[in-house]
């Protein structure tokens, strides 16, 4: 199996010591209940440093507004604030319903910026439509993800490594209701993917992919 498809824009590989990851939640908010599955994808200003451009689910990093990340329960109170916060400032859309985890993942040890991300999944307000901030995020679209996979693979929809990955999975279910009941059982085990060159450029691998051990950890 070859490596996946290597970094985003404003990703740098670290040939020195690795930089601790900060805490970070991103929602996945969907639409649809018995009837279909769309989900909220953001696009990222052209003009940001990290992430220019593409396509993400609304989130971002931990703040101290937010509380304390040192205990598991502060943790994701913490969490659940910054997810709230940033949906609502990206977004423009007010999350009344319950957060579930759905995955974390951690970026490679490797690379310059990174993130621990938690990622929720959260059913839309009734009616909710998206209010982009104009300024950190631009526009947004209600999407299956068939649908965004294949705006992505035709070249109008860039997306990043983590985003396709869990499109990937999503497009597993026919609906919202059927997400949001598998969610509730899930039981979260961190992804941390890592990073490989192949012929002078960047590749990602993820557990259990060919050479993902061999390629070693960055303490």
């Amino acid at each position: 199996m070859e490596p996946h498809p290597g970094l985003g824009p404003g990703e740098e590989v670290n040939a020195g010591r690795a930089t601790p990851p900060r805490t970070a939640a991103s929602v996945i908010v969907v639409r649809g209940g018995a009837n279909a599955l769309e989900l909220l994808l953001v696009q990222r200003s052209h003009e940001a440093r990290f992430m220019a451009g593409v396509w993400v689910f609304p989130g971002g990093a931990v703040d101290a507004a937010d509380g304390p990340i040192d205990h598991p329960d502060d943790l994701q109170y913490a969490l659940r604030s910054a997810a709230l916060r940033e949906v609502a400032e990206e977004a423009g859309i007010r999350i009344d319903g319950e957060l579930t985890p759905f995955s974390r993942w951690i970026t490679p040890a490797h690379l310059m910026t990174r993130f621990d991300t938690w990622f929720f999944v959260t059913p839309a307000p009734y009616g909710a439509e998206a209010r982009v901030d104009g300024s950190e995020c631009i526009d947004a679209k209600w999407m299956s993800p068939t649908e965004a996979l294949a705006a992505h693979q035709a070249g109008q929809l860039p997306l990043v490594f983590p985003t396709i990955k869990h499109l990937e999975q999503l497009r597993a279910f026919s609906t919202a209701n059927q997400l949001l009941e598998y969610s509730y059982e899930l039981i979260i085990e961190p992804v941390e993917p890592r990073v490989v060159m192949v012929r002078d450029e960047a590749r990602v691998l993820l557990p259990g992919d060919p050479g993902y051990e061999s390629a070693g950890r960055r303490d």
